[in-house]
């Protein structure tokens, strides 16, 4: 599917600015609801949240009024989790990086590979892909809202500001 490149980037980097804004909501507005699309800690499970969320909204807006458009761009949103999750794990944890500069460049890297990805798809999906792309957009969405509520005791879902990889915001 054909998208402007002008659009593109543009919306792109609308995408990350709501990200980055996103990061901060639930520290300026702290309650249930706000938790589910802001990062309620440092975790590295918390960060997906400055991707999924303004993704979804730009697919959505790249893709009305274009049938079928928005599979690609709900394909590709597991692929973003796998690796920001990748990155921001090998960075922390056994690299023991702290510098914040590197997680605004992995943050900028996956959004910039969301918006390539999808664009790379030509053919119109069948309908399995389709239910597909529905199911695991619908599964991110389901445990992002349940790991919000429910941590596991897992790396994944650990504070990392207590380690000292990100700086602390003073209130």
């Amino acid at each position: 599917m054909y998208y402007g490149k002008r659009t593109l980037v543009l919306t792109c980097l609308a995408a990350m600015l709501a990200g980055t804004v996103l990061h901060f909501v639930y520290q300026w507005f702290p309650c249930a609801l706000t938790g589910l699309f802001s990062p309620i800690n440092e975790s590295l499970w918390e960060h997906t949240k400055l991707i999924l969320w303004p993704y979804l909204a730009a697919a959505v807006l790249l893709n009305r009024g274009r049938p079928g458009g928005i599979y690609p761009w709900l394909l590709t949103l597991p692929v973003l989790y796998i690796i920001l999750l990748g990155a921001g794990y090998l960075y922390h944890i056994p690299l023991n990086g702290e510098a914040m500069w590197v997680d605004i460049a992995i943050f900028i890297g996956v959004m910039v590979l969301g918006f390539w990805l999808p664009t790379l798809s030509s053919q119109p999906f069948s309908l399995l892909k389709k239910i597909l792309s529905l199911l695991a957009c619908l599964a991110l969405v389901l445990m992002t809202a349940l790991f919000t509520l429910y941590p596991p005791d897992l790396i994944l879902f650990a504070d990392l500001s207590a380690a000292g990889a990100w700086l602390p915001l003073p209130c």
